[in-house]
């Protein structure tokens, strides 16, 4: 590949790292942010922890229904962090507390933070995101419906599931159906933060009325963490930044307001388009990668409103200006400063989408594509695993989705099987990886202050990252069969 190309293709991927992914990215931290530092955060953490004593119930709400609602506002270690230093608190042993919330990430880590996972997985595919979403909604809900199960069952066995079996059914029920028709509705956004918000208010409603015959306890001597309690007020407000968040996204999906940025649409100038210099249809697919020789777009999109992060960025100064305990200029500053804690993070995702830009175009992912045709219809078993070590390598779904796509495409085509089902393979399969991926484990180990501990940790969580992994392989083949 000429070294021109090679720099426009690298430079091109850098592009699209920064815009729309870094742009998400930052917008949703610094948003998850402002409701930590106006005091928010507290409020809805203390709020979830005094719904019930229990731990299995409070092993659902935290462990599993806020685990992913923050993976939705936040993503990038966040939730694992958080949601297993808040179990540890509340009196869990911190490794188990630590393993049950890479567990728990099974059932989001496919959607991330606002579905960036999927918006770049769709990329690398030449897909919309609802498409990738709709496939992803063929795979998904059944080990979502099954997540919340184990974990009690890790936690308490048996006894804990028969014990707890109303709840389980209100939250994995609530969170499934809802995550599942969001995904077909709306696209990957809101996946997360819908289904999780619906599914901790059901279940915290539920509770109301019914609590189990027998409170469980891991230390049945230890202390109860002290209840401070919130006025229903303090809880709703405490929430506002997350329902004003999930508004706008859904406004911003809708196609009335999509068509106005279209070609020809009251705002379609507020969308540049930059044709990128000596890569542009100077590109070519041959045969067998395209049924023709068909030149390569390379046209950067720069979409100022109707970009997910614009809708990310409204909401958060929405928070600011209604909030009483931070002025506009402090909400700037809390925006600098994400910007500096993100900024290795960002530069990452960059590189590597660089990368990802000059392997699709060098044709690097199409020769390595057609050398995994030659496994013909078993390719789509295999499909999950390159997913599962792309995470394992690289610690982000996101990240997999860039480097792995197009190669799962390449392939599809060539043994016949639809691109959209192998990239929600890929996707499937990279979650799985996250339980036991060396970035996640560090994290979860630092969160509850076990850190040397990693591979204990590693053990605990090893052999259900391949049960989902073997699952996720063996239903992506089925599926591939009846030609989903």
């Amino acid at each position: 590949m000429p070294i021109s190309k090679a720099i426009a293709a690298s430079i091109y991927g850098i592009a699209n790292g920064l815009w729309p992914i870094g742009y998400i990215v930052i917008m949703a931290v610094w948003l998850y942010k402002i409701a930590v530092k106006t005091g928010k955060f507290d409020i809805i953490r203390g709020s979830i922890a005094n719904i019930s004593e229990d731990q299995r119930l409070q092993l659902l709400l935290i462990g599993f229904s806020f685990n992913a609602f923050l993976e939705g506002a936040a993503g990038f270690g966040v939730p694992i962090a958080i949601s297993a230093a808040l179990l540890a608190e509340l009196g869990f042993h911190p490794l188990k507390a630590a393993a049950l919330c890479l567990i728990a990430n099974a059932a989001s880590g496919a959607f991330g933070a606002i579905g960036i996972p999927v918006i770049v997985g769709a990329q690398m595919g030449d897909l919309s995101p609802i498409a990738l979403s709709r496939t992803l909604a063929w795979i998904l809900p059944f080990i979502t419906f099954l997540i919340p199960f184990l974990l009690v069952f890790i936690l308490d066995k048996w006894k804990g599931i028969k014990e707890t079996l109303p709840a389980l059914l209100v939250v994995s029920g609530s969170y499934t159906i809802v995550q599942t028709l969001t995904i077909i509705v709306f696209g990957p956004e809101l996946a997360n933060v819908l289904a999780a918000l619906v599914s901790m208010g059901a279940l915290a409603l539920f509770l109301r009325k019914w609590q189990p015959s027998h409170i469980y306890r891991v230390n049945q001597d230890g202390e109860v963490v002290e209840k401070s309690p919130y006025s229903l007020k303090e809880i709703i407000s405490a929430w506002s930044p997350f329902y004003i968040l999930t508004v706008i996204v859904i406004i911003w999906s809708l196609p009335g307001f999509k068509a106005l940025f279209a070609e020809g649409g009251a705002l379609h100038k507020t969308t540049l388009l930059f044709k990128v210099p000596f890569l542009h249809g100077e590109v070519v697919k041959t045969p067998p990668v395209a049924p023709t020789q068909t030149a390569l777009d390379a046209i950067f999109k720069l979409d100022l409103v109707s970009a997910t992060g614009t809708a990310i960025l409204l909401a958060a100064l929405l928070t600011v200006m209604f909030s009483k305990n931070m002025a506009l200029a402090e909400g700037i500053q809390s925006l600098k400063e994400t910007g500096k804690e993100l900024f290795i993070p960002v530069l990452t995702i960059c590189l590597i989408m660089g990368f990802a830009n000059l392997a699709n175009y060098a044709g690097l992912s199409s020769t390595i594509g057609l050398a995994l045709a030659k496994t013909g219809d078993a390719f789509p078993f295999v499909s999950p695993l390159l997913g599962w070590l792309g995470v394992f390598i690289t610690g982000s779904v996101v990240s997999n989705n860039a480097l792995f796509g197009h190669l799962q495409v390449v392939t599809g085509s060539q043994i016949g099987t639809s691109s959209s089902l192998l990239l929600a393979a890929n996707t499937s399969g990279g979650v799985m990886g996250k339980l036991i991926s060396p970035q996640s484990i560090a994290i979860a180990t630092a969160a509850v202050q076990e850190t040397g501990k990693e591979s204990n940790l590693f053990k605990m969580t090893i052999y259900y990252s391949l049960i989902l992994l073997l699952f996720v392989g063996v239903w992506t083949y089925v599926l591939s069969v009846v030609g989903i």
